[in-house]
């Protein structure tokens, strides 16, 4: 078994402010979800997901259990110093409480990380089109509590444009929202559209009014090596993004 990897964001959070986001590897799940499978609704054993969390509380040191959505590709937010016997049903979390773990699992969909200036408050979303086309960045920055211009974010592994097809209602919508978004569709020769995820995302974020955008420009269909893709495999794993408040702070 491999050494557990991560990707840690490089963007200007305060100190007290701690992110990460898997890779696949470095765990037990075995077939189609090798090996660090973190999600518990795709079919893999349950005895492996609960082993691939453990080794990464321990592999991160993380500080408490991380907060597991059942993601629901909505634009709801939890609040992550609440607790729940269940997974609770959203689509994003945020956290003004230390250790309170916001985690967000993907497999092309994009991960969202906010934090404040001030580490006061963070934020997590699941922002796959459907999302980030609903509104869930908005619905995430407004529950932090901290005005947009002290809010920067980070973009995690997500689809490639070259590998992200979408129909021709997909483009619709995003543009409903803004003309501006058509500039991250491109037709192919199948007449339908290549979207920029990242694009969509940054042209929410600036209209949010966050200036502070990092990340970005990861390729997580074209590395199997590195990354689930459920466009590119359909039965896989799912990766994990985390971030919380430190202690200290």
């Amino acid at each position: 078994m491999s050494a557990i990897g991560w990707v840690t964001p490089d963007w200007p959070a305060p100190r007290n402010v701690a992110a990460l986001a898997t890779l696949r590897g470095g765990g037990v799940s075995e077939g189609p979800y090798a090996s660090l499978n973190l999600a518990t609704h795709v079919g893999d054993c349950a005895e492996h997901v609960a082993r691939n969390r453990a080794l990464l509380r321990n592999a991160a040191q993380l500080p408490a259990e991380p907060v597991w959505l059942e993601q629901v590709h909505g634009v709801t937010v939890w609040n992550a110093a609440q607790t729940s016997e269940t997974p609770p049903t959203a689509d994003a979390a945020v956290a003004a409480a230390k250790q309170r773990i916001c985690t967000i699992m993907t497999a092309d969909c994009l991960p969202v990380l906010f934090c404040d200036l001030d580490g006061k408050s963070v934020g997590a979303a699941h922002a796959g089109w459907r999302g980030l086309a609903g509104g869930v960045l908005d619905a995430t920055v407004a529950a932090m509590g901290a005005p947009a211009s002290r809010i920067i974010a980070w973009l995690g592994p997500a689809i490639e444009q070259s590998a992200f097809e979408v129909g021709a209602e997909v483009r619709d919508q995003f543009i409903a929202r803004t003309s501006a978004h058509g500039a991250a569709f491109v037709r192919n020769d199948r007449g339908r559209w290549q979207a920029d995820i990242y694009r969509l995302a940054r042209a929410e974020l600036e209209r949010l009014g966050i200036a502070g955008v990092y990340g970005g420009g990861f390729n997580v269909f074209a590395d199997a090596e590195q990354f689930f893709s459920y466009r590119r495999e359909k039965q896989t794993g799912r990766m994990a993004t985390l971030i919380w408040l430190e202690a200290r702070g």
